[in-house]
């Protein structure tokens, strides 16, 4: 079975009503320290009746986090090496029909972004990202990527275009242990109308790609829903649940992290968003999400300003990204390029480092090697 069919289990407006149906007593039962959280229990905590039990929860939140990651942060930097995309949707300021330059990044200037990367902080933690355009930027041209990457970085992650399991086996051999994908949301009969036409139209080929990802042995999977596309954020946010619950069942072996990125009226593309999570919700589901699973990495992104992200980094976020572009080559060769989307902290790694440190968090730059899973360990640049 893959996840597609699990997901048929789960009809939306059911699961939406179940979830507003939560009542006091059902909250004070999945707050029961100790408890084995269910996928029940986690839409009791995301749901308005657990709103007066924000303290509570990040009490719980803060202890799970410290006792499974001690007062850790890992730190990892995205780097944008194409905006290339044959997608058509309609949020995203790299939509194919938006005229604009779209760049590819050379050889040269990728090598180019890894020393510039490493000059703004110690990161061991890197992250690829790409458009969805396979003929001009697909799997040679990343495992290309990957393979200049590694006398500069130990940990190699993805966030591209969902592969086959060949594919994600090639580019293990390449040096890569972790894939991000979000699903933008698990609202199937919605989702064409967010993602019209491309390969990105394919819902089940996108949300079975977490099966093809395990299959293929890797390492870390990340995973996220856009909040805005539907106006049930917490339905949208309990169908991940499921996913999660299944894939860890499915792929043991496997770590995960969740996301919850809040999109907002796109510059690019004039996308309004159908539902603003607020800074309370954003901490309910962060506290929620921990309670239910204390082993799963919950990564904030420079999406979110520095005062949220100070403050929640000792509640329950672990990982976290910092002085970001999001724009191609945008770290040297090309810093006025057109990004993906604005980011709100935009403070130097450094500064993050120093106010991580003042929150009594130890930023981590480096907390996975290839040699812990047999791999030949990747190079250290010095």
């Amino acid at each position: 079975m893959l996840f597609s069919e699990e997901l048929e289990k789960y009809d939306w407006d059911e699961t939406t009503a179940r979830i507003y149906a939560k009542t006091d007593a059902d909250v004070r039962r999945a707050l029961t320290p100790g408890r084995r959280c269910y996928v029940d229990d986690f839409m009791a905590m995301i749901s308005p009746a657990a709103q007066p039990y924000l303290e509570t929860m990040a009490r719980l939140s803060r202890r799970y986090t410290e006792e499974r990651f001690g007062r850790t942060m890992s730190m990892f930097v995205p780097l944008y090496i194409t905006n290339s995309c044959t997608n058509s949707c309609i949020y995203c300021g790299f939509h194919v029909a938006n005229k604009m330059k779209r760049t590819i990044l050379m050889e040269d200037e990728i090598v180019d972004e890894y020393k510039a990367i490493k000059r703004l902080a110690p990161f061991e933690n890197l992250l690829l990202v790409t458009g969805e355009n396979p003929a001009k930027a697909g799997v040679p041209y990343i495992a290309r990527a990957l393979d200049l990457a590694k006398p500069y970085f130990s940990n190699l992650k993805i966030e591209v275009m969902p592969l086959d399991v060949d594919e994600y086996a090639e580019l293990r051999r390449h040096g890569m242990n972790g894939v991000i994908c979000f699903q933008e949301t698990y609202h199937k009969a919605n989702y064409n109308i967010y993602h019209p036409r491309g390969m990105k139209s394919k819902f089940d080929w996108r949300v079975n790609g977490f099966d093809r990802m395990g299959q293929a042995g890797v390492h870390s999977i990340g995973m996220g829903v856009l909040i805005g596309l539907e106006k049930e954020w917490r339905t949208d946010i309990t169908m991940m649940a499921y996913h999660l619950r299944y894939l860890q069942r499915q792929y043991w072996r496997t770590k995960y992290s969740v996301n919850f990125p809040r999109m907002r009226p796109s510059e690019n593309g004039g996308f309004t968003p159908n539902c603003v999570m607020t800074d309370r919700e954003l901490a309910q589901v962060t506290f929620a999400m921990r309670i239910f699973d204390h082993d799963v990495d919950i990564s904030y992104s420079t999406r979110e300003p520095a005062f949220i992200r100070d403050h929640m980094a000792t509640l329950g976020v672990t990982t976290m990204s910092a002085e970001s572009k999001t724009e191609p080559g945008g770290y040297y060769t090309y810093p006025q390029a057109l990004e993906q989307f604005h980011v709100s902290d935009d403070r130097t790694a450094v500064e993050v480092e120093a106010a991580l440190r003042a929150a009594g968090r130890e930023p981590v730059w480096k907390d996975w090697d290839a040699s812990f899973d047999g791999y030949p360990a990747a190079r250290t640049a010095h």
